[in-house]
């Protein structure tokens, strides 16, 4: 879909998730396939209040939450998507009072899923606090497979 498209659909109140507005996550960039979105850092969003590390499923839900939209930047038109698989290796903890920022790349779509790989970091990508593979089945065929 263009970019046009896709911000369409974005800034339809029905396409916004509520979990990830009450998380405040931030679309930086989606089209092309990839996908930015970022969350400042909140303490009630820490899993251990005395270090104010981030609760890993928070990280996760910015991971699902990238990977989902670098899918539907993928798509030639929006449909319904569901994860299938999401696989998260935390490498390090997030810093406590720091935005985390997830990047993903849907990589390969077929008739029913989606590939996507993305990364969470704080300032830089090449300094990741958790990797993710994931993938996505479209709940309406496409009529022809895609690479990018």
């Amino acid at each position: 879909m263009t970019a046009e498209e896709l911000s369409d659909f974005l800034n339809r109140p029905e396409n916004r998730s509520p979990h990830g507005s009450l998380l405040g996550l931030e679309i930086v960039h989606a089209g092309d396939a990839r996908a930015t979105v970022r969350m400042n850092y909140a303490p009630a969003l820490a899993g251990d209040p005395a270090s104010g590390v981030l609760h890993g499923g928070v990280v996760t839900t910015l991971l699902d939450s990238a990977s989902g939209l670098a899918v539907f930047a993928a798509l030639p038109r929006p449909m319904p998507i569901a994860t299938l698989d999401l696989r998260i290796d935390y490498l390090r903890p997030a810093t406590r009072g720091l935005a985390l920022t997830a990047a993903c790349h849907c990589y390969k779509v077929t008739r029913h899923i989606c590939f996507v790989r993305g990364l969470a970091y704080h300032a830089e990508a090449d300094d990741p606090v958790a990797q993710s593979a994931a993938s996505f089945m479209l709940t309406r065929a496409e009529p022809a497979a895609t690479s990018r």
